[in-house]
């Protein structure tokens, strides 16, 4: 899914100078956010109304600061978007255009603004794709631009160019900067933004507004700075006021008007300072069933969100998600995405991926739970239920349980709650983690979980392959039972492996009838008697494997193979001689199949199952980090 566009540019006319001159006239009754009649007397406006001929202070100075020691010597890169010829012909536009105050300068700037606004737009569509540093070598001269263009009144009163601009000054700002020139270079974008912000009728006279601020004892950024903090905090307080006012109509804010609030915010959404105003806005409500914001608001502040511009509380991004679905669904398919394409060497680095989504923490909300979920399982049939996506489902699943277990709230939904449609104590049953039980009980608690899957899945009125597949679907949400089966059928002694084998089988093999799965369950049962045949021996050869895991038909089905590899990997990790040719067999025989993700996935689950336990000194952790030490590399 693509992100619906955040700035919608103006048709395309031609206009003459004298039109242009007009338009620019008739742009001073023009506002993005003003408030209704009758209210605290806030007005907010993205278009400034002054018109006065004047000289254009020049802001080449600030502009080089920003960009010190990069702009000298530096090209454009060759891959971006914006032609460099285009960009070097508008920079001396604006320079000539800084640089006289005549008629003709003025009317040129009018005939060219809306040439201007569409390379600019140019300039945003690649610059918010990018951080503040590769902007920076792809376009080593765009604070000299923009600097110009900002302090140009022809341009800035131009709305849609305005707008463009403060686009690309966000796109420019670093929310974690590095270094001096980076702070200097935020500092810069600040005082600019606030300029853009604080352009207003009373403020036509140039003269007049720097008494005015000198007067206040600051500096002119310091009280555009203040003036924006002075607007948000209005505005928030406004927000927040209407919702303690409830049915109080005299008090209410109209919706429109927090339409075009939100709409405001859109270019200034990563400003820290706007910040209060998102999260105001995010977890306000009307007094109808219709959505107050805008959806270029709730897109983009969803967007900026993943790209980790912003920070929101996790009650702000809970209210996004449960009042905007594209943007849940935009989420989680990032998410999932990020998870697939990073290369990551422990789960507990996918913890941190998943955590750090806010994702699990949302989802103790049921209906984002459900969402995320029919995402998750979608994508488990598009991809014919590989090891990897059910590892995700797996790990995102125990970061949702935790989650719930730290949620403090007074009225919170119970875990079966979510999962409505399956026999709930099968559900409560897999809920109990392993490591909420002694390994004594692990055994018994998985006859448990077996006898009540066995029962439904051979349930004679159960006949839909739906109904298998959701039952199977609740499993791989703990597929954590199914490796600690593996681990009980090779160290435990007892009559449960007929019971065990079967939870594999139905684990691996989810698609076939009765009759398939118990042959399965037989070719899988031959190869679990002759490994324990070989478990107490202390001197083992790769032969003596490959001869164990064999079969006498090459027509095992792929099920099986899977459900065989995992039996061979925990008798290298847990028998007595395993341990001894565990790298060669890995590195000879494994590899060979072509099979190096699904035994890596199955390292990374045993590495992680070990560390939660707290296993440090025992023989079998020592070889799970060696193979996967040298599995990584081979990658």
């Amino acid at each position: 899914m693509r992100a619906r566009a955040l700035v919608r540019g103006r048709r395309r006319r031609n206009v003459t100078p004298a039109q242009a001159s007009q338009e620019a006239r008739n742009f001073q009754t023009g506002g993005a956010a003003r408030r209704e009649p009758g209210g605290h007397g806030i007005k907010v406006r993205l278009s400034p109304t002054k018109w006065t001929i004047s000289p254009i202070v020049s802001n080449g100075a600030a502009a080089r600061l920003l960009y010190e020691g990069q702009m000298e010597g530096e090209e454009m890169a060759q891959d971006t978007a914006v032609p460099k010829l285009s960009f070097q012909y508008w920079l001396d536009k604006a320079v000539e255009w800084g640089q006289t105050t005549t008629l003709e300068s003025q009317q040129d700037v009018c005939l060219h603004l809306p040439k201007l606004q569409e390379f600019l737009q140019q300039i945003y569509e690649s610059l918010k794709h990018m951080n503040s540093t590769t902007a920076i070598q792809r376009f080593p001269l765009i604070g000299q631009l923009l600097g110009r263009l900002c302090w140009n009144p022809f341009v800035v009163g131009y709305d849609e160019s305005q707008k463009t601009l403060m686009w690309c000054l966000c796109c420019l700002y670093s929310n974690e900067p590095q270094n001096p020139v980076e702070l200097k270079a935020n500092s810069w974008i600040l005082s600019l933004l606030c300029h853009l912000l604080s352009s207003s009728s009373w403020g036509a006279n140039e003269v007049g507004t720097g008494t005015f601020i000198s007067a206040l004892g600051c500096t002119s950024a310091d009280y555009y700075s203040k003036l924006v903090k002075n607007i948000v905090s209005s505005l928030v307080t406004e927000l927040k006021g209407n919702q303690f006012n409830g049915l109080n109509i005299q008090g209410r804010v109209s919706d429109d008007h927090v339409t075009v609030v939100s709409l405001f915010c859109v270019p200034l959404i990563t400003l820290p300072d706007v910040t209060p105003l998102l999260e105001a806005l995010l977890t306000y409500h009307g007094g109808g069933s219709q959505e107050v914001l805008s959806s270029e608001f709730l897109e983009a502040v969803n967007e900026t969100f993943l790209k980790k511009k912003i920070a929101l509380s996790e009650s702000a991004i809970l209210s996004l998600w449960l009042r905007h679905l594209p943007s849940l669904e935009k989420a989680t398919l990032h998410l999932f995405e990020r998870l697939i394409s990073t290369q990551t060497s422990s789960l507990e680095h996918v913890v941190c991926i998943i955590k750090d989504s806010l994702l699990p923490q949302a989802a103790c909300h049921p209906a984002i739970f459900i969402i995320v979920d029919e995402i998750f399982k979608n994508a488990l049939l598009e991809t014919g239920g590989t090891p990897e996506v059910m590892t995700i489902i797996q790990m995102f699943t125990q970061c949702f349980v935790q989650a719930h277990q730290k949620d403090n709230k007074q009225h919170k939904f119970p875990l079966k709650a979510y999962f409505p449609h399956h026999h709930q104590h099968l559900v409560i049953a897999l809920l109990k983690h392993p490591f909420d039980l002694p390994a004594t009980l692990w055994s018994q608690h998985l006859k448990y979980i077996t006898d009540m899957l066995k029962a439904i899945i051979e349930d004679k009125s159960i006949r839909s392959y739906a109904d298998l597949f959701e039952s199977w679907f609740l499993f791989v949400h703990f597929g954590e039972w199914a490796d600690i089966a593996v681990e009980q059928l090779l160290k435990s002694e007892d009559e449960s492996s007929d019971t065990f084998l079967w939870l594999l089988a139905f684990y691996y093999s989810p698609h076939n009838d009765k009759e398939k799965r118990t042959q399965i369950v037989v070719e899988a049962r031959a190869v679990y008697d002759r490994l324990m045949m070989l478990f107490s021996c202390t001197n083992l050869s790769i032969t003596d494997l490959q001869a164990a895991a064999s079969t006498k038909t090459d027509k095992r089905q792929p099920c099986t193979k899977h459900l065989v590899r995992h039996l061979l990997l925990s008798f290298l990790l847990f028998s007595s001689g395993g341990h001894k040719i565990a790298q060669e067999f890995i590195s000879h025989v494994i590899l060979a199949s072509n099979t190096t993700n699904e035994v890596f996935g199955l390292l990374i689950r045993t590495a992680y199952r070990f560390n939660q336990l707290g296993l440090k000194n025992q023989r079998a952790v020592k070889l799970v980090n060696e193979l996967l030490q040298e599995l990584r590399f081979t990658d």
